[in-house]
């Protein structure tokens, strides 16, 4: 009976999901590179929000979809070391298909997920397998579903524009205070220090996914099982097995089986539009980046510290 429910719910999830087609093919795309890679994508689409739910979370009420978090994850074939995940400031200057050099999340607000993942692999010569995005309201869900995740401060932030308050050390986040976590830009590196906060949560949020204490709790494991779907976009490519393997990857972050990085920068420049952009170390990026699409570990030299 426990196998048949599990396989039941499996079943549910996978008819469930929300399917895009995120990965079209395009004139000159990269060829398939070794190892598996998935682009994730936290958008800051209010899509399913009520005004109130919306004021509750602190969101604002912005129309359309922006991306608020692009990470590059590479899984490496059997034997190649670890996963490597990088993430991809929002605000960084790369050329945008068609449209010029503008900000990453440009590309996501000009022509959704395609647009944006033509851009990333454009410009890191990484073939993008599979796609995962989730917003908002799924977000703030799926953390209350697992009763909260626990995070470690190592400083108070209070940030009224994200809603939160926290002091330092160790607390349980509910999902309002989450979403402002991996939001806020009010610490001294702003939004160097969000990707990592961002790292860092979702390894949290995944191992405590994977937590027997959620896993054997029908109170817990239930409304998982049937929030996610309503959460999570995917490819049309993309099933149930697909997410178990990125899930049970992504848990590596908080043990350190898994590689975190932020693509190298050098800086800021100015964009076309008048608009002030973060720039990449072009050779340190190149380097990663070749690193990922050969299935090779990043050298360390250009991991921080």
């Amino acid at each position: 009976m426990l196998v048949l429910v599990l396989a039941a719910l499996g079943i549910y999830v996978d008819l469930s999901l929300t399917r895009i087609d995120a990965l079209g093919d395009y004139s000159d795309r990269v060829g398939n590179t070794p190892g598996t890679n998935w682009l994730i994508v936290g958008s800051d689409s209010r899509q399913g929000l009520s005004e109130d739910e919306q004021s509750e979370l602190d969101t604002g009420d912005t129309a359309g979809g922006r991306t608020d978090t692009v990470m590059l994850l590479h899984i490496p074939s059997l034997g190649g070391g670890d996963p490597t995940l990088v993430s991809l400031p929002r605000d960084s200057a790369v050329p945008v298909p068609g449209e010029g050099r503008l900000k990453l999340n440009a590309a996501y607000s000009i022509g959704g997920p395609q647009l944006l993942t033509q851009t990333v692999e454009t410009v890191s010569g990484v073939h993008i397998d599979h796609y995962a995005e989730i917003g908002f309201s799924g977000f703030s869900g799926v953390v209350d579903d697992i009763g909260g995740v626990e995070m470690c401060l190592d400083e108070p932030i209070d940030d009224p524009l994200a809603g939160i308050d926290l002091p330092a050390g160790c607390q349980q986040l509910s999902g309002q205070q989450s979403l402002g976590y991996v939001r806020t830009r009010a610490t001294p590196a702003a939004d160097l220090d969000r990707v990592e906060r961002q790292r860092e949560f979702l390894g949290a949020l995944l191992g405590r996914a994977t937590n027997p204490a959620v896993l054997l709790n029908p109170f817990r494991l239930v409304p998982l099982v049937t929030g996610a779907p309503e959460a999570l976009t995917v490819d049309d490519g993309d099933h149930i097995w697909h997410l178990a393997r990125l899930g049970w990857t992504m848990r590596g972050i908080s043990n350190g089986d898994v590689v975190t990085t932020t693509v190298p920068i050098d800086g800021f420049e100015q964009l076309d539009s008048g608009g002030s952009a973060v720039s990449w170390d072009q050779d340190a990026a190149l380097t990663l980046f070749e690193a990922l699409a050969n299935d090779e570990p990043v050298p360390p030299e250009i991991l921080p510290g």
